[in-house]
């Protein structure tokens, strides 16, 4: 499998994928990306910022994600909680696998990479957040040893878990 930057002829791809996790969140009743979040705007601003990855397999995109290094305002406050650090980090958004690889731990690889990301950086931290409906990310998070950390809104005032994960250097 290859782990690249996202590119704009990707963007169709991604959408499908983004696509399929919307269907996925609707047919669970998880107020999730239902409001037209993300589009093709918000992926093609990802990739000119360098924030968009897609991980291939057998040249096709089987995911994709989001990665920042360059803060999170939501994460300024947190509720019920604290941040495990205060320094540098990487945030992820905008996780997504087609469904014909789900449950074959693809997600869990792209959080390899991410980590991998991270340490050639120099951060050692990641920070992610999640609908409290969407157990699949939460378990996932929970599995790759993310701390569940407190409760962060959205700009839209919307609630979400915060996780964060501390790298060791290998």
């Amino acid at each position: 499998m290859e782990f690249r930057r996202a590119v704009e002829d990707d963007i169709s791809r991604i959408m499908e994928i983004i696509e399929q996790a919307r269907a996925y969140f609707r047919s669970k009743g998880i107020d999730q990306w239902q409001n037209g979040y993300p589009n093709p705007d918000i992926i093609g601003s990802d990739i000119k910022n360098n924030y968009g990855y897609v991980l291939l397999k057998d040249n096709k995109i089987i995911a994709t994600v989001a990665v920042s290094f360059d803060g999170e305002k939501t994460y300024e406050k947190i509720y019920g909680g604290r941040w495990i650090t205060d320094g540098e980090y990487a945030v992820i958004h905008r996780l997504a696998v087609d469904n014909g690889y789900k449950g074959q731990g693809i997600a869990s690889v792209i959080l390899e990479h991410i980590e991998e990301l991270c340490i050639a950086n120099g951060v050692y931290s990641i920070k992610v957040d999640t609908h409290e409906d969407n157990l699949s990310m939460q378990r996932l998070l929970e599995k790759n040893n993310f701390v569940h950390c407190g409760i962060i809104y959205l700009e839209d005032g919307s609630k979400r878990l915060a996780y964060e994960k501390v790298l060791f250097c290998k």
